[in-house]
């Protein structure tokens, strides 16, 4: 039992919960991890879940919670560990804390990967000296990334092994993480701007003509300009430069678990696919995979026992 009464393995059903919940792409490729990979990842997953939730939900104190949790996990990995939080504090993040932590001693995962990705999260919160909302350039977004999304993928990489040295699979395995990451900007246009937030890199939109005022017309109409389908498309031909270049490096993970990672990265990068079959309607409906192409995914990666599995779910 964890110090704050945490039974382990509770914790790590709270975890595979959250995935299960939250991240179905995800969850579905963790089916072909061994079973002992599972449980590690689900962690990593809602770590960082749990995050970016409070940070989505803000409140006046987001940035306050952020310090909080930075400072329970460094107790939790502490040789003497302290108690510097609330009881309630504790026990409200105590599963997914102890979880974390314990990934992160099994595996030996470098703690910087998640003080980075403490510091992206605090770039969204207002007030934070870090807060912005806007990015000038590619270069200013990938900064944000390297936190947001390229520190998940070299928190993943000890988890799921590489047959040679660990740090050869590090670029591709941050690439793969940045992927993921500018797929989901792309899809959820709407949505961050809800948030005040625009995740495209203004001087990309601005060699299409397209700026602050067109994107929230867009929102508000439900209606893509042929501007912004241009920049979209060719947005999307940067992000399918990151999965090409991810690639090479799924070669450098264990066997056992290319095939799970293949198959994330073809689900999410077919989010794109469909951005350009809805021809780039990112404001009128959510592209999302549909169930007979995951299939057909699936079929090309999975042993036939994952199929049932794999039919199932929605």
């Amino acid at each position: 039992m964890s110090p704050g009464g945490t039974e382990p393995s509770a914790a790590y059903r709270h975890c595979r919960a959250v995935a299960a919940a939250h991240g179905r792409t995800y969850f579905l490729a963790t089916r072909l991890l061994s079973p002992g990979q599972r449980p590690a990842v689900h962690a990593l997953y809602a770590f960082a879940r749990t995050v970016d939730d409070i940070v989505d939900h803000g409140t006046k104190d987001t940035a306050a919670q952020l310090d909080l949790i930075e400072q329970l996990l460094r107790d939790r990995l502490a040789p003497h560990r302290s108690a510097t939080a609330t009881h309630a504090a504790r026990l409200e993040w105590e599963p997914v804390l102890w979880a974390v932590g314990d990934t992160i001693e099994r595996y030996g995962i470098a703690p910087e990967h998640f003080w980075t990705f403490l510091d992206s999260m605090r770039m969204d919160v207002p007030g934070s000296p870090l807060f912005r909302n806007r990015y000038a350039t590619m270069a200013e977004l990938r900064e944000y990334m390297r936190g947001s999304a390229a520190a998940i993928g070299l928190q993943l990489l000890p988890v799921l092994g590489t047959v040679g040295p660990r740090a050869e699979a590090e670029p591709a395995a941050a690439a793969l993480g940045e992927a993921f990451q500018l797929t989901n900007f792309l899809r959820d246009v709407g949505e961050d701007l809800d948030r005040d937030r625009i995740y495209l890199p203004a001087a990309d939109l601005a060699a299409f003509g397209v700026d602050d005022d067109l994107l929230r017309h867009g929102h508000r109409t439900g209606r893509t300009d042929a501007r912004l389908r241009r920049a979209l498309a060719h947005l999307i031909a940067t992000n399918r430069a990151l999965y090409r270049r991810a690639e090479p490096g799924i070669d450098l993970l264990y066997p056992r678990v290319r095939p799970a990672i293949r198959t994330a990265a073809a689900l999410y990068a077919g989010i794109l696919d469909e951005i350009e079959r809805s021809d780039y309607a990112i404001f009128a409906t959510r592209a999302v995979v549909p169930r007979h192409r995951r299939l057909r995914v699936a079929a090309s990666e999975f042993t036939p026992a994952f199929l049932p599995f794999i039919e199932t779910r929605r």
